[in-house]
């Protein structure tokens, strides 16, 4: 397994950038994710690591290797499409040899290193099939398989999981993650699913406008969102316009529509004063509807309400505009009305995030 590292990676297609100076390292062995909102450059970074396109200015190695000018078939990369692109005249077992043949492998050994793939992603017994006669899901793990067979030091992922089922995504990102670890991969992983990248990645890029803004593990993206556009992107937030009144070390005081709040400070290298202008995000399943007592308390009432089993989505219309709120395993389902209710969220739930300029993308 190799490290893959993008350094100062533009792309230009004539007078639109797609890539604007983005750097990423990515360790050996790690599942790594691109996520982002379509047009945000991330399909077009992994095929610039693919060798499928050339950056206009950066670099691109595989290890100590500058692979930036290698054609596909010599960075030992395999990639997975949206498509599976998948031969349909050809038997199961002849899709997945058909790059060891092309690589002039003897007869023995295709036999072989095919057999390992299939097995390697449960598909044993079913060489002989022809491709329209599997499901959705045995399709995508005959791609899975075509790729590993290569035995390729990265595999590249281009939303891999957007034609199946909801109930087949979930199981198959089990076993793309099982895959990977148990094959010794490194894998770089683009969707712009955000369940599907919590639910796997060791560590996230999230993308918008060409520029990465901000990369981590899932649960330090989600819990620590460094902008507005990455916390409304991550998942649902309420999004909330303030000015410090106040900061003492990590914490600041926040005067809103509906009083002060206090938020935590998720971005290291910015500190606030007072005077800024910044937005707080509270997430749905950190509001808490009538706690005997708590911090950051706002009153409203409930205007709209989804019972979904597990969980009760409330909308509630507060001084601070209507507010997303979730209650887990709940035990008492309220109903909109006209009664007050009060909402509280722990300090700590609350990120404080700067307001940032809008810049146009040349």
């Amino acid at each position: 397994m190799d490290a893959i590292i993008a350094d100062s990676i533009v792309k230009d297609f004539g007078s639109v950038r797609a890539l604007d100076g983005v750097s990423v390292e990515v360790a050996a062995g790690e599942l790594f994710f691109l996520l982002g909102a379509s047009g945000c450059g991330k399909t077009t970074l992994l095929r610039c690591i693919a060798g499928l396109e050339t950056p206009t200015s950066g670099t691109i190695s595989f290890g100590e290797r500058d692979v930036t000018t290698l054609p596909p078939h010599k960075r030992e990369a395999a990639m997975v499409f949206q498509s599976y692109a998948l031969w349909p005249h050809l038997s199961v077992e002849k899709n997945v040899a058909f790059g060891l043949e092309e690589r002039k492998i003897p007869r023995a050994e295709i036999r072989q290193r095919v057999g390992e793939a299939l097995d390697l992603v449960h598909l044993t017994g079913l060489g002989e099939r022809g491709i329209d006669q599997l499901s959705g899901g045995q399709q995508q793990r005959v791609a899975l398989a075509r790729a590993l067979v290569v035995r390729p030091k990265c595999l590249l992922l281009d939303e891999p999981l957007s034609n199946l089922d909801a109930k087949l995504r979930i199981e198959m990102r089990r076993e793309i993650r099982r895959i990977v670890k148990e094959g010794g991969l490194t894998a770089i992983y683009v969707t712009h699913d955000q369940e599907e990248a919590l639910s796997m990645a060791d560590r996230m890029a999230v993308m918008n406008r060409g520029k990465i803004e901000q990369l981590g593990t899932s649960e330090d993206v989600y819990r620590n969102p460094h902008t507005a556009f990455v916390a409304s992107f991550i998942g649902e937030t309420n999004l909330i316009k303030g000015r410090v009144v106040e900061v003492r070390g990590e914490y600041a005081m926040v005067k809103t529509e509906a009083g002060p709040l206090v938020g935590r400070v998720t971005r290291p290298e910015w500190q606030p004063v007072a005077g800024d202008d910044v937005t707080l995000s509270i997430r749905p399943e950190a509001w808490h509807v009538e706690a005997a007592s708590g911090e950051n308390g706002v009153t409203g009432k409930i205007t709209e309400r989804s019972y979904l089993g597990q969980r009760i989505q409330y909308v509630v219309d507060t001084p601070l505009g209507p507010q997303q709120v979730v209650e887990l395993n709940p035990h008492v389902v309220r109903e909109p009305g006209e009664t007050p209710v009060r909402l509280t969220a722990r300090h700590a739930d609350v990120a404080v995030l700067q307001v940032q300029m809008q810049v146009n993308m040349r």
